[in-house]
């Protein structure tokens, strides 16, 4: 299986970017990893909210292949903890798909499309993060359930 990680927008810190770099190499050991970047929209002074995740929303469809369980990370999601976010991932990668693909939307959130196209939604938490950091957290939460599925000592319980 393949996890990719969607995102509108680059990451322009650096610090930042070195994090996600570290964390990125780290899940390479358990599983393929892609984190994919979608470029903001332009002009978006003159788009409405609807009109600009209804932009997006197109933009992250068009990168989904047909097989592709799309999970979104949304205010509204399941929350987890480690442990239970690891098993979320076992079960997945026990379903026998080829590619979990988790999405990080724009300002506004996702466009209606999004939402009929997506198998689930997961919050890292109540408390609202930049689009940059939830990267990192992300990444990172990841990697902490792959070695929680290893029973490596990442991850003190």
């Amino acid at each position: 299986m393949t996890i990719k990680l969607l995102v509108i927008g680059k990451t322009d810190n650096k610090e930042l970017i070195s994090l996600i770099d570290t964390y990125k190499n780290r899940l390479g050991h358990y599983i393929n990893f892609d984190l994919d970047s979608i470029p903001d929209l332009k002009k978006t002074k003159n788009l409405s909210e609807n009109e600009q995740k209804v932009k997006e929303g197109e933009l992250i469809l068009k990168k989904l292949a047909p097989a592709d369980t799309l999970i979104l990370l949304d205010e509204n999601g399941k929350q987890f903890d480690s442990i239970g976010f690891s098993e979320y991932l076992q079960r997945h990668m026990n379903s026998g798909i080829k590619q979990l693909v988790f999405v990080i939307g724009g300002p506004y959130g996702f466009s209606d499309d999004v939402y009929k196209k997506a198998k689930g939604k997961i919050a890292l938490s109540k408390m609202t993060f930049s689009h940059q950091m939830i990267r990192l957290f992300f990444i990172e939460q990841l990697y902490r359930g792959f070695t929680i599925l290893r029973n490596e000592p990442y991850h003190h319980r």
